[in-house]
């Protein structure tokens, strides 16, 4: 399989160390093995994504295993819906890498091509000197650089998508795994910032072609320091609303116990 050209939508070919279009649109590999396939004229901002920052907070936290048991069950998940040998699979909105690498490792006998995709040049520039044998690119999520038909499963986990680039690219029968937060996800991290907490509503997500063939809940309660504490809320949107008196507080607590409540939900693909 091969990328698509972002610009004109044909087929990449790898030739040395740039992917080429028939129209001569050239993209080249970082020396991290990456590519970037995210034209200036699509940005939205100079750095779009997260910043180095979040990212290596995001590393920190993730290495710690604190979301291992939710990052193991998509993993099974991916392997017992794809037996078969050389799927490809898609991890959108993938930053470090830490979630792909875990799908790559149990594929892996079935010689699979496993990408990872995230609009932050940072997360991907880390992602790829960690983990070699995934293919990363800084895209869009919004205009996938896939050709139609070519994936076997998209993973999003938490990540923004359009949902008619996912029915574009995923082939008859493939899957769309999603993992979003359930009724009391982070509920402790929220009580600290918000004067009144509302439990996360279960919305039902619906893809054209597609029906929802399982739903699986992973829930349990962490015991974080105060830097693990700080790094957590740095990884989620929660850490802009946050006073500076939060962040000290997070920061300076021996014990910090938190909530999580993950909602992993299987779409397979009809139509």
């Amino acid at each position: 399989m091969s990328y698509q050209c972002p610009l004109c939508y044909q087929a990449l070919s790898l030739q040395a160390h740039s992917w080429v279009c028939e129209n001569n649109h050239q993209f080249d590999c970082a020396k991290e093995g990456y590519v970037n396939l995210l034209p200036v004229q699509f940005k939205r901002s100079k750095e779009p994504g997260d910043s180095a920052e979040m990212i290596n907070a995001r590393r920190e936290f993730l290495d710690a295993g604190f979301y291992q048991p939710m990052r193991d069950k998509v993993a099974e998940l991916i392997q017992t819906l794809l037996p078969e040998d050389n799927s490809v699979v898609l991890d959108i909105g993938c930053g470090e890498g830490y979630y792909t690498n875990q799908f790559y490792q149990n594929l892996k006998l079935h010689n699979p091509q496993v990408y990872g995709l995230d609009v932050s040049k940072v997360a991907i520039k880390y992602a790829a000197k960690r983990y070699s044998s995934i293919h990363f690119c800084v895209a869009s999520s919004q205009r996938l650089p896939f050709c139609d038909a070519s994936l076997n499963a998209v993973v999003r986990i938490y990540a923004p998508c359009n949902s008619d680039e996912l029915a574009r690219v995923i082939v008859h029968n493939g899957y769309i795994i999603t993992v979003t937060p359930a009724p009391r996800h982070l509920y402790q991290l929220k009580a600290l910032i918000y004067s009144e907490v509302h439990l996360h509503p279960l919305k039902e997500e619906h893809f054209d072609g597609f029906n929802k063939v399982s739903e699986h809940q992973v829930a349990y309660m962490m015991n974080l320091n105060g830097k693990q504490a700080f790094d957590l809320l740095q990884m989620t949107p929660f850490a802009w609303r946050a006073s500076e008196e939060v962040k000290q507080t997070l920061a300076e607590s021996k014990n910090f116990e938190c909530e999580t409540d993950f909602l992993i939900r299987v779409y397979q693909r009809h139509a």
